[in-house]
């Protein structure tokens, strides 16, 4: 009896029709995608693909250069604990997607594709584009970072040069393959986490006196010019300020990226086994390259540093190497300068997977035009790709200085749609856990995650206000700016009016009642996937090691 009344309220989940290119019938799941094994985008990315794509994403230049500036402007302590708060924000974020695409991890699913299926059609076409459009100006964002951070070395090459081969590798990477590009990404990724273990190793030996100059420094700069600077307020209020205005801004350097790993579930290999694997260790190397760090920079660089007010956004900004020349070692400027290059490259890579994945989402589930569903012979969504490296144009305003600033504005809006994002990933969550839980199949779950659901309560309120505080400093007497009020808010009306529109005009309801919401079509075929999919056994100890690792 509880089997009908099931399928009565949840209604038809399946949609059967011809298949024009294959000449047979296939299977589509609630808001368009497809079961049938003929329909699937190619599963080409392994664990490690999956780890580090999801790290590149996160380590890019907000952690090499963006840290300097909050520590310029509020000081070593709330730029550490920033950090340590926002990987706690992300570590929940992270959990809720984890379950989300191990439960269903099919072809071509996002996560605005999830907020259609669990709570509002209107939902997730707002948050597709607010996605889209994210991920195609960080393209951009780090194309331009990449021909600053070449221009280091005064080269003669003219910036549209660089901007012109940052762009066109990273289409090549996107367009050939998707294990090309995880390959790539790996790589990438790697230079990059291997060259923060160096730095971090070397800012501990000048915290302890092992620099050329012999200087112990310790926590001396904590003390002297101090741990805080006050911000906007004074005493008590200018501290908090200081770290709450940090905190938001810790935001650019994490937004988007735990969002790689449920992109990337309908193309990764045993997504059952490998995407929990990739969640858990999230945070434990967040917490090496971001907590370290923050709190490393902090001690080699002194919060009144002038070189860290430096309006060029170029290494010679970053306070490992305003750190590292203090401390007096030579040469070593250069390696650090190419390893934010390699930084600003993996982001940008990711950022165009994640873009292209979105776009070819919304187009399978009619939230776009049906062109961008367009895929190779070898699984990728070609036009989608197209579509998004084209905006990642938007770099050459940086040619002309009007431009760049221009663009670097329209940077700024990313952080505060990322925030967006994880609003709409909460609330799908939530959605979604209250479905299972209502129809009892929440014991189903293959992947579960500590404190839930109520660290995702916590949090989501925690977000929301981070998005509606995003420029409080605006509205202190002295610092009113127009400019910056609508780089700090105008993604919010964006973003409702995308929501309200589409409602509007396709007269949908609030939110799906929870009982018709389908936890179960898709179900099945990818528990049959994931059934056939076997441990690896180590042949040595270094292979185990090796398994632990990736």
């Amino acid at each position: 009896m509880k089997d009908e009344t099931l399928a009565e309220s949840q209604g038809p989940p399946l949609d059967v029709s011809a298949s024009p290119e294959h000449g047979h019938t296939h299977v589509t799941a609630n808001g368009g995608i497809s079961l049938d094994k003929n329909h699937q985008l190619q599963r080409g990315l392994k664990s490690r693909h999956l780890q580090f794509m999801a790290l590149g994403g996160a380590i890019g230049t907000g952690l090499f250069v963006g840290s300097g500036a909050i520590l310029a402007d509020v000081g070593p302590a709330p730029l550490w604990l920033s950090y340590l708060s926002m990987m706690a924000v992300v570590w929940i974020v992270m959990n809720n997607i984890a379950e989300l695409a191990t439960y269903l991890p099919l072809k071509g699913i996002t996560l605005p594709y999830f907020a259609e299926r669990f709570v509002d059609p209107s939902l997730a076409f707002a948050a597709g584009w607010n996605y889209w459009y994210a991920y195609s100006i960080l393209v951009a964002a780090e194309a331009t970072a990449g021909a600053i951070l070449l221009d280091y070395w005064n080269t003669p090459v003219p910036a549209w040069v660089w901007i012109t081969i940052i762009l066109l590798v990273t289409l090549l990477l996107n367009i050939i393959a998707v294990e090309v590009f995880g390959e790539a990404e790996f790589w990438f990724a790697s230079i990059k986490l291997i060259t923060i273990i160096g730095l971090i190793i070397v800012g501990v030996v000048v915290i302890l006196g092992g620099a050329p100059n012999h200087e112990r420094i310790g926590f001396l700069y904590w003390q002297q010019p101090g741990a805080f600077k006050e911000y906007v307020g004074t005493g008590s209020a200018g501290r908090f300020l200081a770290y709450w205005a940090a905190f938001i801004r810790a935001g650019f350097s994490f937004v988007t990226s735990p969002e790689l790993i449920g992109l990337a579930a309908g193309e990764t290999v045993a997504p059952r086994r490998n995407l929990p694997k990739a969640a858990r260790r999230f945070l434990g190397r967040l917490a090496v390259f971001y907590g370290v760090s923050s709190l490393v920079i902090g001690v080699i660089v002194p919060s009144d540093e002038p070189r860290l007010l430096s309006k060029h956004a170029n290494a010679s900004a970053s306070p490992w190497v305003i750190g590292i020349q203090r401390a007096g070692i030579g040469g070593l400027n250069h390696v650090i300068n190419g390893a934010i290059l390699t930084s600003a490259w993996s982001a940008g890579n990711a950022f165009l997977y994640s873009g292209s994945r979105v776009l070819y989402s919304m187009s399978v589930n009619g939230q776009a035009p049906k062109c961008f569903a367009r895929i190779t012979p070898r699984g990728v969504p070609w036009a989608a790709v197209l579509a998004t490296w084209a905006v990642g144009c938007l770099a050459y305003l940086n040619v002309s200085k009007n431009g760049a600033q221009v663009f670097l504005w329209l940077s700024n809006l990313c952080t505060i749609s990322g925030y967006i994002g994880w609003i709409v990933v909460m609330t799908t969550y939530l959605r979604f856990r209250s479905a299972l839980t209502y129809q009892g199949l929440l014991d189903t779950l293959p992947f579960k995650t500590p404190l839930q659901p109520h660290a995702t309560w916590v949090v989501l309120g925690v977000v929301s206000l981070l998005t509606l505080t995003n420029g409080f400093q605006v509205f202190a007497a002295a610092s009113w700016n127009v400019s910056n009020f609508l780089a700090a808010y105008i993604t919010i009306p964006a973003f409702l009016l995308l929501y309200l529109g589409h409602k509007l005009w396709f007269r949908t309801a609030w939110a799906k009642p929870v009982h018709e919401i389908d936890v179960l079509t898709g179900k099945k075929e990818m528990d049959d996937l994931c059934a056939n999919d076997v441990d690896p056994v180590p042949r040595n100890w270094a292979h185990k090691v090796w398994l632990w690792i990736a």
